[in-house]
């Protein structure tokens, strides 16, 4: 018999697998999640696998048609313009907010850039790019503005990885990009006044954009 915290456990395990097999490509957009298919696969019943859609459903990463059935979801270009003015409003604010934080102290950022720098792999570098933007959230002491910005989080990891994945066939240049890019944006925190944090962390985020075409 199944308690509630085994069949928590096995949601939780199953959420964990589907969730990497979306962010790493793996399961494309639109692939079907046909929940006996997905249940056969990792061993488990159905039960823990429906709870599982519906917590990637929260994230952002699966959509369930009319009928009920789950897909990994297919971010369009609407969606890409959502959450690409989203972050322009969030994220050169948290920087401000943050700069005088991160000039006493940005240890953490210099640890994820180092990561950053020896990443085997364009998602290791997707993974790092959300964690160090996210630190910036955390450093500006604005616990809405970092509740908006989580609320983010799959939706922007699912896109970002896409985009980074593809730039990354065209260039073969995703991780020193980003790294560099990065470590600019420490410099800035060290060195520069909020005002000028918060300048940077626009273009940064408006370079974004530049990516768009070789996603299409």
């Amino acid at each position: 018999m199944q308690t509630p915290a085994i069949i928590a456990s096995r949601s939780d395990s199953a959420a964990s697998r589907l969730r990497a097999d979306i962010l790493s490509g793996t399961a494309g957009p639109g692939t079907l999640l046909a929940e006996s298919a997905v249940a056969l696969r990792l061993g488990v019943s159905r039960v823990p696998v429906r709870e599982a859609l519906f917590t990637l459903e929260r994230e952002g990463l699966v959509e369930f048609s009319p009928t009920g059935r789950a897909f990994v979801k297919e971010l369009t270009p609407q969606d890409f313009e959502e959450l690409f003015v989203l972050r322009l409003s969030l994220e050169p604010l948290a920087s401000r907010l943050a700069a005088p934080r991160l000039k006493e102290s940005a240890a953490k950022l210099e640890k994820n850039l180092a990561a950053t720098s020896r990443a085997k792999s364009v998602q290791e570098v997707t993974r790092l790019d959300l964690e160090f933007h996210q630190m910036i959230l955390e450093a500006s002491g604005n616990a809405r503005l970092l509740k908006l910005w989580r609320s983010l989080r799959g939706e922007l990891e699912l896109w970002l990885g896409r985009l980074h994945r593809s730039h990354q066939l065209q260039t073969q240049e995703t991780l020193s990009e980003t790294a560099d890019a990065h470590e600019a944006i420490v410099n800035c925190f060290q060195t520069q006044t909020p005002a000028a944090c918060e300048r940077l962390m626009r273009e940064h985020i408006l370079g974004w954009r530049e990516w768009l075409p070789l996603f299409q």
